[in-house]
C-alpha cells in the first residue's frame, strides 16, 4: 500500500520531470530531484525503487523512462475526469485553472443551482443543474468530484455524487464530510491555511516551530 506522502511526492516528481522533458533534458540524478522537490536523495531513490525503477550510478535517471514509469504506476496515462459541484468565484477559478494549466485532468461537467449559469459553458465546461448530478454520472464516468459549494450544502451534494459512483473527492468547503470508509476525501480548507500562515507569521512562532524535534 502506497502512503499519501509517497503519492504526493510522486506527483511532484512527475511535474518536475515534465518540465525537464520540455527543456530536452535527458538525464537527472537523485540529488538534483531532491533539491528541486524539497526531499532527500535517499528518499527519492526509495520512492523510485517502489516503482521498480532504478537509475544508473554514472548517468542517473533517464527522464523519459522515469516519467513513463511514474505515469504507469499512477495509472493515469489517459487523464483523470473531474466534475465540479458549485460554480461560484472559487469554482470558476478552478475551472479556468484546469482548462489551461492541468493537462492530466479533464473537467467534463460542472453543476450549480443558479439558473443564470445552467446550460452554459463556463471556462469551456458545460454547467448543469445540481438536480442532474446523479443522472449525468449514470451516463458519464468521472474519477473525482470537486466540491466548491457552501459548507451547508457540501454533505448533500457529496452523498449524491457518492451514490452515483464517485469514490474520490476534493472538498473545498470548510466542513468534514461523512462518507463511507472506502471513499477518499482530500480537504482543501483555504481559510484554515491562511489562519495557520497568520499564526506562523510572527517570528516567535517561527522560532518555536524550528525548535520542535522531528
Amino acid at each position: 500500500m502506497v502512503s499519501d506522502k509517497t503519492v504526493e511526492r510522486l506527483f511532484i516528481y512527475r511535474s518536475l520531470l515534465e518540465k525537464m522533458q520540455t527543456q530536452s533534458q535527458s538525464n537527472i540524478y537523485s540529488h538534483q530531484i531532491a533539491d528541486l522537490s524539497g526531499s532527500t536523495a535517499s528518499q527519492v531513490r526509495r520512492d523510485f525503487m517502489a516503482l521498480g525503477y532504478t537509475g544508473n550510478p554514472r548517468h542517473g535517471y533517464h527522464v523519459d523512462e522515469l516519467l513513463n514509469s511514474i505515469s504507469r504506476f499512477m495509472g493515469q496515462s489517459n487523464g483523470i475526469k473531474i466534475v465540479l459541484i458549485g460554480v461560484g468565484n472559487l469554482g470558476r477559478a478552478i475551472l479556468s485553472y484546469f482548462s489551461t494549466l492541468a493537462p492530466h485532468f479533464n473537467t467534463i461537467a460542472s453543476f450549480d443551482a443558479d439558473p443564470s449559469k445552467i446550460h452554459r459553458l463556463i471556462a469551456g465546461v458545460p454547467c448543469y443543474p445540481l438536480t442532474e448530478i446523479k443522472e449525468f454520472l449514470a451516463g458519464n464516468k468521472a474519477d473525482i468530484a470537486a466540491i466548491t459549494v457552501p459548507a451547508s450544502e457540501a454533505q448533500v451534494v457529496a452523498e449524491t455524487a457518492c451514490d452515483a459512483g464517485i469514490r474520490s473527492f476534493v472538498n473545498f468547503a470548510p466542513v468534514r464530510l461523512r462518507l463511507p470508509m472506502q471513499v477518499h476525501v482530500e480537504y482543501m480548507d483555504i481559510r484554515l491555511s491562511f489562519q495557520k500562515a497568520a499564526f506562523f507569521s510572527g517570528s516567535n512562532h517561527l522560532d518555536k516551530k524550528q525548535e520542535t524535534p522531528l
